[in-house]
């Protein structure tokens, strides 16, 4: 039928031939079902690979988060410190000049207290020396403030023990920025006051930092290796813990003379009033000499947080009865709560508010501690009875000063 018309013929709205690649093969990969590229299949591969990118992507992202969080808050043991950082075998002053100086760390809200010339208070080349750590100093010491590290715990403060790239062991006292004085200059006063305290009844500062990343300052202190006071009181079944009766004597005497020197005034130190003087304050050395710790520790402290340390010591009887009514601390305030140790010295006991008697009431044989059995001078606990009483008068201008403290226990101020 030479007039029907061919079905994709010039006239036809259906493909045009020219259209279709000549190269084109569209029955080759095809049978009678199925095509095996078929847009079906190709999609799918698509989808199988977005998904595939996808979670590698987030499992990268999740492992480079985790790496980063470890990192930033520097959590870990000794023996993720490399050698190189942490070693001991190298001078202090070396690892100091190569480690990030104090003066390049940033605080957190302005709070920059040891940026110098900010606050017009600021430190002697030569302070800056002995007394400046930095941050990575003080994280190697406690393996990055490791919890096996950790000696004691406050609302305010944390303290580990550490050990510094020449071998030394220090306890390191963590103080919250919010802790602190918010006045920079004030705060600065009272760090230097810090740096000018030395005496053999004292725990000494070895240095200090501040982090702005951490938000915290760090004092930097000689370790104290048999704990504190309160460690030796109410003592029943150990016997290594109970003192004999010259040791007892050593250390009241030794505490007289930490509180006369931080009473004194001198050319380099302004006379100071401890204000916390408690058997948990009065730490013991190798040697079992008493070192008072805490002192002037307050210069650093907002008036809120000072405040609310005094609880325990008002709940345990060291706290002067005047306060309660003129609400400030005196050099009579130490010498009251002097009393109440010697008092727990002698008993071995904490609580010790049923002495505040006359000392025509008391006597010695009930009176001092039961471990001794008896093994100590009657005279020479009869002295310190004595002083004790006076020393926790009830009316501040009763107590003595502790040079006359000083000179009745027969020690040369």
């Amino acid at each position: 039928m030479p007039n029907k018309p061919e079905p994709f013929g010039p006239d036809s709205r259906g493909f045009r031939p020219q259209q279709i690649p000549e190269s084109a093969n569209l029955n080759s990969n095809c049978n009678a079902s199925r095509c095996l590229n078929s847009p079906k299949s190709f999609s799918g591969t698509v989808i199988v690979g977005i998904v595939v990118v996808a979670v590698g992507v987030m499992v990268c992202g999740l492992f480079a988060f985790v790496w980063y969080r470890r990192r930033k808050q520097k959590i870990g043991s000794a023996l993720e410190v490399s050698n190189s950082r942490c070693s001991t075998d190298q001078p202090k002053e070396m690892f100091r000049k190569s480690a990030s100086p104090l003066i390049s760390l940033e605080y957190s809200n302005g709070w920059d207290p040891l940026a110098d010339g900010r606050s017009g208070v600021g430190f002697s080349q030569e302070v800056s020396r002995s007394f400046r750590f930095n941050l990575e100093e003080v994280e190697c010491a406690t393996q990055y403030f490791s919890e096996v590290n950790l000696l004691g715990k406050s609302n305010f403060a944390a303290t580990y023990k550490g050990i510094l790239r020449d071998g030394s062991i220090v306890a390191i006292k963590s103080i919250n920025k919010t802790s602190c004085k918010t006045e920079e200059a004030e705060f600065l006063k009272g760090l230097k006051l810090l740096t000018l305290l030395h005496h053999e009844n004292l725990i000494a500062l070895r240095g200090f930092c501040c982090s702005r990343g951490r938000g915290e300052c760090f004092l930097v202190y000689d370790f104290v290796t048999n704990g504190s006071l309160l460690q030796y009181l109410d003592v029943k079944d150990n016997a290594q813990r109970v003192l004999d009766w010259p040791t007892r004597v050593s250390i009241i005497k030794g505490i007289a003379k930490g509180i006369h020197y931080l009473h004194s005034s001198r050319p380099n130190k302004p006379s100071i009033v401890h204000q916390n003087i408690s058997a948990e304050k009065i730490l013991i050395d190798q040697h079992f000499a008493p070192r008072l710790s805490g002192s002037g520790l307050h210069k650093l402290l907002a008036d809120d947080v000072v405040f609310s340390t005094l609880k325990a010591s008002a709940a345990m009887g060291y706290l002067a009865p005047e306060y309660t009514t003129v609400g400030r601390f005196t050099e009579k305030s130490d010498v009251y709560s002097f009393g109440v140790v010697i008092f727990q010295i002698l008993t071995g006991k904490t609580n010790v508010t049923q002495l505040r008697l006359g000392p025509d009431s008391i006597k010695l044989e009930d009176t001092l501690d039961e471990n001794l059995h008896g093994n100590f001078s009657k005279p020479e606990a009869a002295k310190l009875v004595g002083i004790a009483m006076i020393c926790m008068s009830e009316m501040a201008n009763q107590r003595p000063t502790m040079e006359a403290v000083l000179q009745q226990l027969s020690i040369s101020c």
